[in-house]
């Protein structure tokens, strides 16, 4: 089974997949990566510390193969008084 690399971007913080975890193929390392990106933005999303989380998938030669990104963006909407 071929191995993927999961590497995680949290804003400026870059974390490097040093393991890597096999799966059958290239859209088994895709849906894992975007279960990981969403699973984390709930963590991380209300705290307000993150507004964008990255997965890069790369394979065992280090070839980036696809990135998941999920991000918030919030707009407050100001109302007049009257």
């Amino acid at each position: 089974m071929p191995r993927f690399y999961f590497d995680i971007c949290e804003g400026p913080e870059f974390i490097a997949d040093d393991e890597g975890s096999e799966y059958a193929d290239l859209d088994a390392a895709e849906r894992e990566a975007v279960l990981a990106a969403a699973e984390l933005s709930k963590d991380r999303f209300p705290t307000g510390r993150v507004r964008e989380i990255a997965i890069g998938v790369r394979d065992r030669a280090g070839q980036r193969l696809l990135t998941a990104t999920v991000s918030m963006q919030i707009e407050r909407v100001h109302l007049l008084s009257e």
